[in-house]
């Protein structure tokens, strides 16, 4: 009963030009990601604005990352409950009005509803784009559409701290919401005149699945909360950490047991029956930890070791996003032409030697030997993320792209969040523990630490200071210098730590089927 309206649309999308396609969801996509880092810098100055302290103001990060983790994996049920083009519009239209309600909030709790709206408007971005995208374009096409498509989701998150620094320093916080408002209005244009909903997609049911819904809500709200709270409040001496993580654990059980045993699931996760898509899923994850794992660790290095201002640290981090612009359209054009299990492979390697070579700065190193390994590991990612999609998507059915893309863009982004919170928890507790390693080396039998603290004092007694004052400052000097090297080397071994990960990877390459070059996805077009 419900076939006359969608073949009208379908038959109208070969008209358009699939790039127009690409241009229109890849607004909105950018748009989300960006929006997951560019508060960031900004905190501070929300908590001073709105009488909060920072750590009240957080709440503006976790509600937004909460509510678009729940739902994104029901991005799926919900396109072909109400179709994918309406949902697709309804996103941005809402993403956009919060935008300008988080920018005019007036205290900090209006502003944690409105981003939690942001998120949950949000949320749905990402997979429908994917989506749209891998259909508007015939196969041979699909590693191009990719390639530009994955411009947005790995320049975003680096851009995001720059753009919020810079908008933040020049005019006001607000703007980092504001910002939004042009590029929601164009996206949410050209969507309505370009975007259209494929035949077979509408499926609606009669029956909803409430258990699948509440469940999700459960285990992903918990797990988010847990991940984003743990280091703040010392894991699993919190009991409320404790209890979210029991939430956490027991949901994401009982979600499993429903969601493969009920007739119609909101997620369905028979989708990771298929071998290469379900090692696709982990490779994801594990390059979502590694990514944000690795992007918060070198602008705190950046900005507490080597003295950068927080704008200069986000400029700083500007090549890896380089490497990525010039690697995306690249390995487009190539994937039709190679095996894209060997281009995910090198970029792999490429990844890990980057991430090794950064592990062996030191508190003297200047900027181009932050330019370089970046740069190359923004090809490197380049070579992982556009093969690894296509490859992970090659063997689904189109009715089942929905709910694929959301499932893989969720684990992308728990994973990021994981990465997130073990980086800054290892890093916390591995520089207390260096410490009281290095610092058990500086006493006073020590000739290199007697003449550096003689040195000190004296400089500190030229200065004007008498001998009381000069020796304690240079006692809290000597001191000051154990942090830093015990803080520099927390920070090597975790990057070299991120490097092994990525070469740990590579036998699950194995794994996964040679693509048959446009796969079951598109096969129809």
């Amino acid at each position: 009963m419900g076939e006359t309206a969608p073949p009208s649309a379908a038959a109208s999308h070969p008209h358009v030009n699939p790039w127009i396609v690409a241009v229109a969801v890849m607004f909105a996509t950018f748009m989300e990601v960006l929006d997951t880092t560019v508060v960031n810098v900004s905190l501070p100055h929300i908590a001073g604005n709105l009488s909060a302290t920072i750590d009240e103001s957080t709440w503006v990060l976790t509600s937004y990352l909460v509510a678009n983790a729940i739902v994104l994996p029901m991005t799926g049920w919900l396109a072909r409950t109400f179709g994918r083009k309406r949902l697709l519009m309804s996103s941005v239209t809402g993403f956009t009005i919060s935008s300008l309600l988080c920018g005019i909030a007036p205290n900090l709790p209006l502003l944690v509803i409105f981003r939690l709206i942001q998120g949950a408007t949000g949320g749905a971005m990402q997979p429908l784009s994917q989506a749209v995208l891998l259909e508007a374009f015939p196969p041979a096409e699909r590693g191009k559409a990719m390639g530009f498509w994955g411009l947005g989701i790995v320049a975003a998150p680096i851009l995001g701290p720059v753009l919020g620094g810079w908008l933040t320093d020049t005019y006001s916080w607000r703007w980092v919401f504001y910002i939004n408002l042009p590029v929601g209005i164009v996206s949410l244009i050209m969507t309505k005149l370009y975007v259209f909903d494929p035949a077979y997609l509408r499926q609606e049911t009669s029956k909803v699945d409430y258990w699948g819904i509440g469940l999700l809500a459960l285990w992903i709200g918990s797990l988010q909360i847990a991940l984003d709270l743990g280091q703040q409040r010392d894991w699993f001496s919190s009991p409320f950490i404790v209890t979210l993580t029991v939430f956490a654990v027991g949901g994401v059980i009982a979600f499993i047991i429903r969601e493969w045993t009920t007739a119609e699931p909101i997620v369905d996760l028979r989708v990771f029956k298929d071998r290469t898509y379900s090692a696709g899923v982990f490779l994801m994850t594990t390059l979502g930890f590694v990514l944000y794992g690795s992007l918060v660790l070198l602008p705190i290095m950046l900005q507490t070791l080597l003295g950068y201002p927080s704008l200069q640290a986000g400029i700083a981090m500007a090549p890896r996003g380089m490497g990525s612009m010039l690697g995306m359209p690249m390995v487009g054009l190539l994937i039709g032409k190679t095996d894209s299990r060997l281009m995910v492979a090198f970029g792999l390697i490429l990844g890990a030697i980057t991430l090794i070579w950064l592990g062996q700065l030191n508190l003297n190193a200047g900027y181009w030997d932050i330019f370089w390994p970046q740069f190359l590991q923004g090809l490197g990612l380049s070579a992982i993320f556009v093969p690894l999609t296509t490859i992970s998507m090659d063997r689904i059915a189109r009715e089942k792209m929905g709910n694929a893309t959301s499932l893989f863009n969720l684990m992308r982004n728990l994973g990021g969040s994981v990465g997130i919170a073990m980086t800054a928890t290892m890093l916390s507790r591995q520089q207390q523990a260096y410490v009281n390693v290095l610092g058990s080396n500086v006493d006073a039998y020590s000739p290199a630490s007697r003449g550096a603290f003689e040195a000190a004092r004296a400089g500190f007694m030229a200065r004007g200071a008498d001998i009381t004052t000069a020796t304690q400052r240079a006692y809290a000097s000597l001191f000051g210098s154990v942090q830093q090297q015990a803080s520099m080397v927390s920070f090597v071994l975790l990057f070299r730590l991120l490097g092994v990960i990525f070469l740990l990877l590579l036998p699950l390459i194995l794994l996964m089927k040679r693509p048959r070059g446009g796969g079951g996805a598109v096969a129809a077009h």
